[in-house]
């Protein structure tokens, strides 16, 4: 992954285990899988959620492969918070062999839609 130019990006294995990470995917994405203790507010509510972010800590931005996160990034920097993109999403998380979790009422293993 090559990320995105004026956008500052992170790569899945240099996220630390207790990084803050704000996903910011549609619902049904987030129930078929996410990160274990991430924040879910979907791309078009973050305007009127950002107060629950924490101001002044590291933000890693994540949703499929990058696109979305991206958008958010770029906003939060914009906002003066200290905030990364997940460069290549999910599907680049996953594939790194970095866990997912899932509702436990899903009856399915953890997946990235």
């Amino acid at each position: 992954m090559f990320g995105r130019p004026g956008i500052p990006s992170v790569q899945p294995r240099e996220v630390a285990a207790d990084a803050f990470l704000l996903d910011v995917r549609e619902d049904d994405e987030w129930r078929a899988g996410h990160v274990d203790g991430a924040r879910h507010v979907p791309l078009m509510e973050l305007q009127a959620r950002v107060g629950e972010l924490p101001q002044g800590a590291p933000i890693t931005v994540v949703c499929r492969v990058g696109g979305r996160s991206a958008q958010a990034t770029a906003w939060l920097v914009q906002q003066g918070y200290d905030a990364v993109n997940l460069d290549g999403g999910l599907v680049a998380w996953a594939s790194d062999g970095r866990a997912l979790v899932c509702d436990a009422d899903s009856g399915t293993d953890p997946f990235v839609l």
